[in-house]
């Protein structure tokens, strides 16, 4: 076999033909199925994909046209968030500052009221004070009366028990008494 094979090639040096460019009936034949081939494919399939591509295309497009509005209705919500995030943060505000007013108006109120109530039970106190001070002086003089009497009744000798009499000699010992208390005052 290696002599039939250095034969071939001893034939085929003889003729210089390159074996990497084909011969010209070849040629010439592998055109037409590529010329068919070619023909099919624009004819039927290139139509076919243009539309896809088409359709691609204006979903794409249509995806993008969807998606700039969906991209501008989101920022029309977020500024509309803002600017109720904003009104409410002002509300909250304007809120909490007329419940520091209120609460100053009824820390204020709440102040008077006390003032009021403390001025009536002062009131209320002095009075009761000065009632009480004036049972002391008449329970005093009827005590010191009663005293001053039977200390009179002792040292004069004689009894006092007439009751005009008796209330004469009260009135002028507590009239003593209290001419001597304001001459000392």
């Amino acid at each position: 076999m290696t002599q039939q094979a250095i034969a071939i090639l001893a034939a085929a040096g003889e003729e210089n033909i390159n074996p990497l460019i084909p011969a010209p009936f070849e040629i010439f034949w592998s055109l037409i199925p590529l010329a068919v081939v070619f023909f099919v494919f624009f004819r039927y399939v290139m139509p076919k994909l243009g539309a896809v591509l088409d359709e691609r295309a204006a979903l794409i497009e249509g995806g993008i046209s969807k998606a700039e509005k969906a991209q501008a209705e989101a920022a029309a919500a977020l500024e509309e968030y803002t600017a109720q995030l904003t009104e409410a943060r002002a509300e909250a505000a304007r809120i909490r500052e007329d419940a520091r007013a209120e609460a100053a108006q009824i820390l204020a109120e709440t102040r008077v009221k006390a003032g009021h109530e403390a001025d009536r039970i002062v009131e209320t106190a002095n009075k009761q004070i000065e009632a009480e001070r004036q049972q002391a002086i008449v329970s005093l003089r009827s005590d010191v009366g009663a005293l001053a009497t039977e200390l009179a009744s002792k040292i004069v000798g004689e009894s006092l028990a007439d009751d005009a009499r008796q209330q004469r000699v009260i009135d002028a010992f507590l009239t003593d008494l209290e001419a001597n208390v304001k001459a000392e005052g």
